[in-house]
């Protein structure tokens, strides 16, 4: 999914397997030419950080505990004489939230193209329980210094969980996916395909919320073929 919320592709993945191995495959054939790449971090692995920058792409990696020695050297770092590059804070969903963001070049790190470290940490307070909790996360990214603002950086790391919660989500609640009997052939895969073109095609018509959008489509046969272009 891009960061405007347009599913661009899907993959199917084997019963006997699991996310990890299929992405190269998913994102073999897209135009990823100076794009960004964020993934979760069981993508974060070395053949993929080469492939991306082999196809001229860049990438925003996260290093948690499958890169241990990475993760030990980021840690380390004197993070407190490295200069803040963006700071944000948000209120909703009853919690206030503050993230700092912190980016030093490197010469080398044990990662495909590699150029800064990077380490957001964040606060969280409840608003009910007054609860603070801090998170340090860190990453690697092959953008060399001076390529894109600490404001771009930030929206990109956060941007990327908007495929949890404005697809993964929505297919659970609104189309109530996990519930399907579906499950004969490429039925799945079929019935994901069209979830996605929905949601896609409504995120472009800058509908925030997607079953108030799909009610809204389905009072008038019309509807839906003016969303799709085609009248």
């Amino acid at each position: 999914m891009d960061h405007a919320g347009t599913v661009i592709a899907q993959h199917q993945i084997d019963a006997k397997s699991n996310e990890t191995p299929a992405f190269i495959p998913l994102l073999d054939g897209l135009p990823l030419e100076n794009t960004v790449v964020t993934a979760d971090a069981a993508h974060t692995q070395h053949a993929n950080g080469q492939w991306l920058r082999n196809h001229g792409a860049h990438y925003i990696a996260v290093i948690k505990g499958n890169h241990p020695g990475l993760l030990r050297q980021l840690r380390q770092l004197s993070w407190h004489d490295i200069g803040l590059d963006h700071k944000d804070r948000t209120r909703g969903r009853g919690r206030l939230e503050v993230r700092h963001l912190k980016t030093v070049a490197f010469r080398h790190l044990d990662y495909p193209g590699a150029r800064q470290a990077l380490r957001v940490m964040r606060w969280r307070m409840d608003l009910t329980s007054k609860k603070i909790t801090i998170e340090r996360l860190y990453f690697v990214t092959s953008l060399p210094p001076g390529a894109a603002t600490g404001e771009q950086i930030a929206g990109w790391i956060r941007g990327h969980w908007k495929i949890e919660n404005q697809l993964h989500h929505v297919r659970d609640t609104t189309f109530t996916e996990d519930a399907s009997i579906t499950h004969t052939g490429s039925l799945p895969r079929v019935m994901a395909s069209l979830r996605n073109l929905a949601i896609s095609v409504f995120r472009q018509d800058d509908h925030t919320n997607i079953a108030a959008a799909c009610r809204h489509t389905a009072r008038d046969p019309q509807r839906p073929l003016t969303a799709l272009g085609i009248r």
